[in-house]
């Protein structure tokens, strides 16, 4: 039995073959499924994946334009807010200045019709307080030479009825008065 069991190990040991190189067949078996997985992945894999990249590409360049484009306006926009708003302060600036001249002419003009007004008023008292005077004098020539008649009637004892001479008598009474209240002066 050890004989036979030597037999067999020794037809063994030259039967075996090593375990780290693959029989042919398998080296076949395995080129063949790759060369055919190699064939569906170049037909169908790479072509979906350069499809896929490129429409990935397409995309991301697409937005960098659209995002250029979109800036360009901005700054476009921008740049006419800012020449709008400019526009905008330099007509306020405008409609102030005229505002001010405006103002300064309806003080001048509001002044003038004061002045004016105050003049008139003036005036017009002026020849009031003149007739009222003008009044007033008549009216006291009238009863100082009442009571100068009856004060000289008094005095002479008779009565001066003669109108004329009464008058006359009053009015020289009057003038000399006048004279000598202006050479007092």
């Amino acid at each position: 039995m050890l004989r036979a069991f030597l037999v067999e190990v020794a037809t063994e040991e030259e039967t075996v073959t090593n375990p780290l190189i693959p029989e042919f067949y398998d080296i076949l078996w395995s080129g063949v499924i790759f060369v055919a997985l190699l064939l569906v992945v170049w037909r169908v894999v790479v072509p979906r994946m350069y499809t896929a990249l490129d429409a990935r590409k397409d995309a991301i360049e697409g937005g960098l334009k659209r995002a250029e484009e979109a800036q360009a306006e901005a700054a476009a926009t921008k740049g006419e807010y800012e020449s709008q708003l400019a526009e905008a302060r330099a007509e306020a600036g405008r409609i102030r200045e005229q505002a001010r001249v405006e103002g300064v002419a309806i003080v001048a003009e509001a002044r003038e019709t004061a002045q004016a007004e105050a003049a008139r008023i003036a005036a017009n008292a002026q020849v009031q307080i003149e007739a009222e005077r003008a009044a007033a004098l008549v009216s006291l020539r009238a009863e100082v030479g009442s009571l100068a008649l009856d004060l000289a009637s008094g005095v002479i004892g008779e009565a001066l009825s003669d109108d004329k001479k009464s008058t006359a008598l009053v009015d020289r009474f009057l003038a000399d008065l006048e004279s000598s209240e202006k050479a007092a002066k």
